[in-house]
């Protein structure tokens, strides 16, 4: 072992400032949460070239005193903890007293402030951990820190900086976190001089999650308030129909701080079993209010890690908390038609009880004269509408009119209502018409009766004939269409190669004739197909399907297989995904995707491969999206490969699709010709064969 050296104050901070300021994202996060922890009820964060070199952080919290800005600055040096106890029950979000020392450290800092007890604010500036100046300054209430030029004495960490983009969307990243911890708060994000996120700070989480995700992904969300023990539950899941592809729109807080917890998001895909498809993640923004004392927030450099004592209640509450809320909230979609007023106004007149009303009415009298009954009825059934025609008609019913109500039907009833009256008397005409038409039935059916006995008997007389003209002539049709093809004879349907490919790559059958015979689809799900009269091929269709479509896409990957879409389709990301999205579009050109960056978390897309539903494409780009983001080899062609695959398995016909025999045949041809083809882009192979040897040595005929 070499002599040991204590390290100078200069190199030992600077060593330090690694442990928190990792990028510009980790400057921001510190001096944000201080804002929160100083009461601040607004909060204003700037930043220029993705926060490398401006950032401004301004609130109207509590301030600091001038005889404290100086400690502020020293390690170690904090006002949220005091005693050893007081780390048992950490209710801040900041609390070691080493952010202000490692942001000064390795950057240009000014920071202008005035605490609510004094008169005048101080204006306080250092550079790489040493003092400039300190003056007065005239200022409002609270504090507001400006930083330049980050690692600028550090060059080897400036270097492995990103892109002014993806460190802008890392910020934007952790202000949506941020936002959603603290509703309360009014956050105003401006990046490059624009604004590009506000809130009200209402109190409202759904007023908060609206600003962050949009109006979609709001409106599809379904409240969670639960109490278990000492845990409570609040805030928001997504209804089982709005999965997503992945889990990367699970947001969980614990005590107003963003944390990832396994438990959490064990806890909230258990609660969603029976309930949501295989593959499928729901999304959450869920906020969890548990005892300072079970819970140890001092395991993480950057405190987004927790640790509980006993994890099983907070398991628990969050599991009640979200299935008690499916159950209550996820109601089935219902249509809501657009109320007919004309219908409601016709309601509103009953003819029964408004009789008078309406035949005066009808025919231009005064309300108030008195009518009669019996003279009443009789004009009305006059210009009453024609009836349409009815084949019933040619009976000798043509001249059945309705009669005026005369004495004798006055007789059949006491009562004295025209309404009444007529009713009785439509009731025996329509049971006159059902008899005569049942007599006129009878009368047909015997007439058709005797003119075929007649016929019979002519037909007895005449001389046979080979084809009569009146014969029906059956032609047995065959499910299947026998081919026989040779090597310069191709099916008609080429589903795997574009004829205009020269760099053709497919197998060329042998000489000897290939004859497939369909015999049907399994389960509609497996081709079943007799070759040579000797095999039998059983074939996975999607599998088959998606292995066809994944070597097309290789093969003409610089081709454009696109369907532009009429209306482009939206699709809302996580900042991290959005970022990872935006930095790979060429990925996504080479997939036959036309993809633009609609800003805001939000991507837009005017074109798909042509296989591709159009119901799918959402899915495919937020999947797509996520194994970017989180790959941790950036290989291009490794990507790629994930693309095709990706792609294909959602393009290709699924299992227990109906399918036509042509659809099915072509696939089978398909591989007939590409006899390399054996296997699905997973794995899982495409086709069993079963020879007529192995049949008949089953069944004993060997």
């Amino acid at each position: 072992m070499g002599v040991i050296n204590v390290l100078d104050k200069h190199i030992a901070e600077l060593i330090a400032a690694g442990e928190v300021v990792e990028r510009p994202s980790s400057v921001i996060k510190e001096l944000v949460e201080n804002s929160i922890d100083a009461g601040a009820k607004n909060v204003t964060v700037e930043i220029k070239n993705g926060g490398t070199t401006f950032m401004r952080v301004a609130d109207d919290g509590c301030g600091i005193y001038r005889d404290d800005i100086k400690k502020a600055f020293l390690r170690h040096a904090t006002s949220k903890v005091k005693t050893a106890n007081d780390l048992d029950s950490i209710a801040t979000l900041g609390f070691r007293g080493e952010a202000l020392a490692s942001i000064s450290a390795v950057s240009r800092l000014q920071v202008i402030t005035k605490n609510e007890n004094e008169d005048i604010g101080s204006c306080y500036e250092i550079e790489g951990g040493e003092e400039i100046s300190l003056e007065d300054a005239g200022c409002p209430r609270g504090t507001t820190f400006v930083i330049r030029d980050l690692f600028y004495n550090i060059p080897a960490r400036s270097k492995f900086l990103k892109k002014d983009v993806a460190e802008g969307n890392a910020v934007s990243a952790l202000m949506d976190k941020i936002v959603l911890s603290h509703p309360e708060v009014a956050f105003t994000f401006i990046r490059d001089g624009k604004q590009v996120l506000r809130t009200f700070g209402d109190g409202k989480l759904l007023s908060a999650i609206y600003s962050v995700f949009g109006k979609d992904f709001a409106k599809g969300l379904i409240p969670v308030d639960y109490t278990l023990d000492s845990v409570s539950v609040k805030g928001y899941i997504s209804k089982p129909i709005n999965a997503r592809p992945n889990r990367n729109m699970q947001n969980f807080f614990i005590n107003g701080r963003f944390v990832k917890t396994r438990t959490g998001m064990a806890a909230l895909e258990e609660a969603y079993k029976g309930s949501i498809m295989v593959g499928k993640f729901p999304s959450a923004v869920l906020q969890l209010t548990v005892p300072y004392e079970i819970i140890d927030v001092n395991v993480h450099p950057a405190k987004i890690e927790v640790r509980f004592i006993n994890e099983r209640p907070v398991f628990d509450a969050i599991y009640h908390a979200v299935k008690s809320a499916l159950q209550q909230g996820d109601e089935r979609k219902q249509i809501h038609f657009k109320e007919n007023t004309a219908f409601n106004e016709i309601k509103k007149v009953n003819p029964f009880n408004n009789a008078q009303a309406v035949f005066a009415k009808a025919e231009n009298t005064p309300a108030e004269k008195p009518i009669k009954p019996i003279e009443r009825i009789e004009p009305v059934l006059k210009k009453s509408e024609p009836k349409p025609y009815n084949p019933f008609d040619e009976l000798d019913l043509k001249d059945e009119k309705p009669k005026p109500i005369s004495i004798d039907d006055l007789k059949m009833t006491d009562s004295s209502d025209p309404f009444e009256i007529y009713s009785k008397q439509a009731i025996r005409k329509n049971t006159e018409l059902e008899q005569k038409k049942a007599e006129f039935s009878k009368q047909k059916f015997e007439k058709a009766e005797q003119l075929i006995l007649k016929a019979a008997q002519q037909e007895d007389n005449l001389p046979k004939q080979e084809n009569p003209v009146n014969e029906v002539i059956v032609e047995e049709k065959k499910p299947y269409k026998e081919v026989v093809m040779t090597k310069e004879e191709k099916p008609q349907t080429e589903i795997f190669k574009d004829k205009e490919d020269k760099n053709d790559t497919i197998t060329e059958l042998p000489k000897e004739q290939t004859k497939l015979r369909f015999l049907g689809e399994a389960f509609d799900t497996y081709i079943i197909v007799e070759k040579n009269d000797s095999e039998i091929l059983i074939i996975d269709k999607h599998a088959a399907h998606e292995r066809i479509i994944y070597e097309k896409l290789k093969a003409n990957a610089d081709k454009q297989n696109v369907q532009y879409l009429l209306a482009p389709v939206t699709v809302t990301l996580d900042k991290t995904d959005y970022d990872a999205a935006i930095s790979n579009l060429d990925m996504f050109a080479k997939c036959s995707f036309d993809v633009e960056d609609f800003g805001n978390g939000t991507l837009l897309v005017r074109s798909a491969p042509q296989y591709l539903a159009a119901t799918e494409i959402a899915d495919c780009i937020a999947e797509m999206s996520g194994y970017i983001a989180s790959g941790k080899k950036d290989i291009y062609a490794e990507k790629m490969d994930w693309f095709y695959h990706n792609v294909s398995c959602r393009s290709a016909i699924k299992a227990g699709n109906k399918s036509t025999v042509q659809e099915l045949m072509d696939i089978a041809w398909t591989l007939e010709k590409n006899p390399q083809i054996k296997y699905c882009p997973h794995g899982r192979p495409i086709c069993i064969v079963m020879t007529k040897y192995e049949i008949e040595k089953q069944f004993g005929r060997l």
